[in-house]
């Protein structure tokens, strides 16, 4: 393979991955469109929230979750205690009867712990949702409106990302775009992932939970290989802010992208068009590629510096490269507003690339910290007070 050929394979990798896929996937929508049938139900609601030591944010949460305005009788809480070793499970027993309680003889992670709630779930739909995200009232009856539609498996949200003084972020923006590429999934046929802090899924497609793997990606998976399909609810909204500690971000998106890589291993069969249609190319296209794009973008840096002095194209593009990086570090150092986004991408991707060493070496992530994320939700309490959208 020449220097110029792989250039253009790299890039063309990049290219399709963030622009290329959402345009097909336009096309598509607006030839085929599945739309939802909502309708007006109250099924039996089992409200499933996994904790690790949240004393400090578990009252809110549950008060949060108690002021829904579903149906009280048919809507059943149970906070799953990942073997919590402070107040965190005193606390969730004072709110007995209305608040169950299950907790882990051993810390084995937060699916684990999921386990055992959809063990002890009496409902038919099952909505997992973090302590650190607020919801407004009506949003468990919003996103059960959703399952009146036969087809609908599970469900998610709309992330709502923003700065400790209420600005969307550099990742906001790429949430932003994230949310964007869903809809038009669910457009055109399912979502390929569900949003962790906020979603909701059948009780069969529970059935098939697995402890050890990321939980919001393998929930859709096991309800495509049932013959259903994921969508979006633009008015099921979960608001929660950044990572306290921004360092502590980037192990954070490492880990998440080890734990997405060993769920996609684990159901690389589902990327054959021949029995999964239409979803394993958008599987291939939204998780393959994506997490495929840091080799891509060090592919593209090679090629070009082999490239130098071959023509004045590409000491553009070498120059380009050269000062898109140096905008990312500058960020990363400086922590500059205007430099956030190239920061974030760059940063997302040297994750990316992270993780795929790591998970080359057998790594598979198991057990979970919750990320301390700046409490108080002024927005989010808004919404609570209102009832609006």
């Amino acid at each position: 393979m020449t220097a110029e050929t792989m250039f253009w394979i790299s890039v063309g990798l990049v290219l399709y991955a963030y622009v290329g896929y959402p345009c097909l996937l336009s096309l598509i929508a607006a030839l085929r469109q599945r739309p939802v049938q909502r309708g007006t139900i109250n099924p039996r609601v089992t409200f499933v929230i996994t904790a690790h030591n949240e004393e400090s944010r578990i009252r809110e949460k549950l008060d949060n979750t108690l002021r829904q305005n579903y149906p009280a009788d048919q809507l059943e809480i149970i906070v799953a205690s990942d073997c919590s070793t402070d107040r965190t499970d005193d606390i969730v027993r004072s709110y007995s009867p209305r608040v169950w309680l299950v907790r882990a003889r051993e810390r084995r992670g937060k699916e684990a712990a999921q386990q055992l709630a959809v063990r002890a779930a009496l409902g038919e739909i099952l909505i997992f949702s973090d302590v650190a995200t607020a919801l407004a009232p009506d949003a468990v009856s919003t996103i059960v409106e959703n399952f009146a539609d036969p087809t609908v498996g599970c469900v998610t949200s709309v992330d709502r990302f923003v700065d400790a003084d209420g600005r969307p972020s550099g990742e906001g923006a790429y949430v932003r775009y994230e949310m964007w590429l869903r809809r038009l999934e669910s457009r055109a046929n399912t979502v390929v992932s569900l949003s962790g802090s906020f979603f909701a899924a059948r009780r069969d497609v529970c059935s098939r939970w697995v402890p050890d793997q990321q939980s919001d990606f393998r929930t859709l998976l096991n309800a495509v290989y049932l013959g259903y399909r994921g969508v979006l609810d633009v008015r099921s909204i979960g608001f929660y802010r950044n990572i306290a500690n921004d360092r502590r971000e980037f192990p954070r998106k490492v880990r998440t992208v080890v734990r997405g890589l060993s769920v996609l291993g684990a159901n690389v069969g589902m990327m054959n068009p021949m029995r999964f249609g239409l979803f394993a190319w958008q599987l291939a296209s939204h998780k393959l590629c994506r997490w495929l794009v840091p080799f891509g973008l060090l592919g593209a840096l090679i090629a070009n510096l082999m490239l130098i002095g071959s023509s004045p194209f590409f000491e553009l593009t070498l120059a380009g490269q050269a000062a898109f990086y140096a905008m990312a570090v500058a960020g990363w150092s400086t922590r500059a507003q205007a430099l956030r986004i190239p920061t974030f991408f760059f940063a997302a991707n040297l994750a990316v690339f992270t993780a795929w060493l790591r998970y080359a070496r057998g790594e598979r992530i198991v057990s979970w910290s919750p990320s301390e994320r700046v409490s108080s939700l002024p927005e989010a309490r808004r919404l609570q007070t209102s009832g609006g959208r």
